[in-house]
């Protein structure tokens, strides 16, 4: 459990840049946040969700208080890899989040049988709670990108991430089966996500200001969702038309 952060809270603000804002943007950075130990990394992730897609509805309509379930492995896993078991919730546009680190087979039989591996009894708990009161909660979405992470570099709490190359897909929902699927970006665009614990350093807003970068607001699960239902009514549509 050491060296894992279990809790965090914090405001998380989205931006979507293409690929020359991007790239003004990390020359802009220089001299005030660098890329993190991990450099480019492969975030694969397992959203659960009710059969009719509750939460992630319930998030696209934006409400004071949110919260999703998630798998997350940082890489493709094998049975005995570290993934963690995340409760993501957002209250007032603060994001809350508590995960548990665990090997994947251990995840597999704490969702699936309650199994406790006991690695934090509290947030376990919490977890387990969230699928008791959900009752039928399932693997609904897989969502992986290529992540950079930085960090301040005279403030080392402020973290900004850029994720590229998001596939995401609805069958063979499985971390172990590696990133791939639909595309849900266009070419060259880029998420990046600013976390913070209070408010903006003033030298990152006047970056952000020159460059005419504002906020935005997207999920990644959301989006893909929102494809999908537009991908399903256009064939609906195609075939009321043939």
């Amino acid at each position: 459990m050491a060296g894992y952060q279990e809790v965090f809270e914090r405001i998380e603000q989205k931006y979507l840049l293409d690929a020359d804002t991007y790239n003004k943007l990390r020359e802009r950075l220089s001299g005030h946040a660098a890329v993190d130990r991990y450099g480019r990394t492969t975030i694969c992730n397992i959203y659960y969700d009710t059969p009719d897609h509750r939460l992630v509805r319930t998030s696209n309509e934006k409400p004071f208080y949110k919260e999703k379930l998630r798998v997350r492995s940082y890489g493709t896993p094998s049975g005995d890899s570290t993934v963690f078991v995340e409760l993501k919730k957002k209250y007032a546009g603060v994001v809350y989040k508590r995960r548990v680190n665990m090997t994947l087979e251990q995840s597999e039989r704490f969702i699936n049988h309650g199994v406790m591996p006991m690695k934090n009894a509290q947030i376990e708990k919490e977890i387990a709670y969230c699928f008791k009161l959900y009752e039928d909660l399932q693997p609904s979405f897989f969502l992986s990108y290529e992540r950079i992470a930085m960090y301040g570099i005279q403030d080392e709490s402020i973290r900004i991430t850029f994720d590229s190359d998001v596939f995401y897909r609805e069958h063979s929902l499985d971390l172990s089966l590696g990133a791939w699927g639909k595309r849900l970006l266009g070419k060259g665009q880029r998420i990046m996500e600013i976390k913070i614990a209070g408010s903006m350093p003033m030298w990152l807003v006047k970056i952000l200001s020159e460059l005419r970068i504002y906020p935005t607001s997207f999920s990644k699960y959301g989006a893909a969702y929102n494809t999908e239902i537009k991908n399903e009514n256009e064939k609906k549509e195609g075939a009321d038309c043939a």
